[in-house]
């Protein structure tokens, strides 16, 4: 229960924690964000770590001189897109484990090929938009690998998506980040960057179970 609660008072915070990295740290700040978002992106297992709302932080303190905005955006996009990559290499390795046998509850050989099914027909769309929705994205590169998404064809998208959603939030940080009303109510505004990012996710689970109980 402390960990939750100190989690979410360094995202409320999250302007004042990564002002005190950025001091204490100095260069290794980059470092710091690289590892950060590399994880977020490239474990299944760590999901919980701030990506839309960090990549908007550090773009506004690049704005103010603390950071420089083009080594952020290029560090950070290389670490998305290693991420998605590695999360993908994991689930093309643990796909045959998973699915070995042809019964397994809840995963079996069916559902793989379904996946494999939907991320050909599919995926390029599914891993750009999944950049976007926290939670998806950690665990879209995964499927894909245990989908057996062609390689040369997840690689595209992956770049894409990733300097997409790179360039998006840095830069909007950079370019708004510092404006005085998103200053004054900063953590508002990374409440809302969550909100926002979340909600895609929300309304396909509700479009989903409504159908569903049509």
């Amino acid at each position: 229960m402390e960990l939750i609660k100190d989690f979410i008072d360094i995202i409320i915070h999250l302007d004042k924690y990564l002002n005190l990295v950025i001091q204490n740290y100095g260069i290794l700040t980059y470092l710091i964000l690289f590892l950060i978002i590399f994880c977020e992106t490239g474990f299944v297992v760590t999901p919980f770590l701030p990506g839309d709302s960090l990549l908007f932080a550090a773009g506004t303190f690049a704005a103010i001189g603390s950071l420089d905005v083009l080594w952020l955006f290029g560090l950070l996009t290389f670490a998305a897109i290693a991420g998605d990559t590695v999360n993908y290499w994991i689930g093309d390795f643990l796909g045959p484990k998973v699915f070995h046998g042809e019964n397994v509850r809840f995963l079996n050989k069916k559902h793989l090929e379904r996946t494999h099914q939907f991320y050909e027909k599919y995926g390029g769309k599914t891993i750009i938009i999944a950049r976007f929705v926290p939670i998806i994205r950690t665990f879209a590169p995964f499927i894909a690998g245990i989908g057996k998404m062609a390689y040369s064809r997840f690689v595209a998208y992956n770049i894409s998506g990733g300097i997409l959603w790179v360039a998006v939030f840095v830069f909007s940080g950079y370019y708004f980040g510092n404006i005085p009303v998103v200053k004054q109510n900063f953590t508002t505004v990374i409440f809302a960057i969550i909100f926002i990012s979340i909600m895609p996710g929300v309304i396909e689970v509700l479009r989903h179970r409504y159908g569903a109980s049509k």
